[in-house]
């Protein structure tokens, strides 16, 4: 039963990264409360499968600039995200975990063929902060009560 609890967190994160909305930090604020597993790993699953989520976006994105002009098919959302982009280059994706624009950051990563390593190294910094940060305020919830 507890691996099986690990590949729901992980397909959480994974899922919460993509087009599909999710809750992969309500999933880990309840798994880190529960106890019963190492924080760190909880982080690290979480991380991993966000970071492969949002990786799948970027591939979204390599795809549709060989196939469409972004006059043709891109939203406003996604214009904005790849000028952002393009002005601050990877540093951008270390803020692919921000709700919206985070999947545009990926879209634009990818339609702008960003360097992969460097990519996906700013994806998952981002994404490792993130989950720290709501590991760290469930483990001190205590504080805000």
């Amino acid at each position: 039963m507890t691996e099986l609890s690990l590949w729901g967190l992980f397909l959480s994160a994974f899922i919460s990264s993509t087009i599909a909305p999710g809750g992969s930090e309500a999933v880990l604020a309840y798994m880190v409360n529960a106890s019963n597993f190492q924080v760190i790993d909880l982080i690290a699953i979480a991380a991993v499968g966000n970071t492969l989520g949002s990786l799948t976006t970027w591939g979204l994105g390599i795809l549709a600039a060989k196939k469409y002009s972004p006059d043709t098919v891109l939203s406003a959302k996604h214009h904005k995200a790849i000028h952002l982009v393009k002005k601050w280059g990877y540093w951008a994706l270390l803020f692919a975990w921000l709700p919206v624009v985070g999947d545009g950051f990926c879209f634009a990563g990818g339609w702008l063929k960003l360097p992969f390593f460097l990519s996906c190294i700013a994806i998952f910094l981002g994404k490792t902060i993130r989950y720290c940060a709501v590991a760290y305020l469930v483990n001190n919830a205590s504080v805000f009560s």
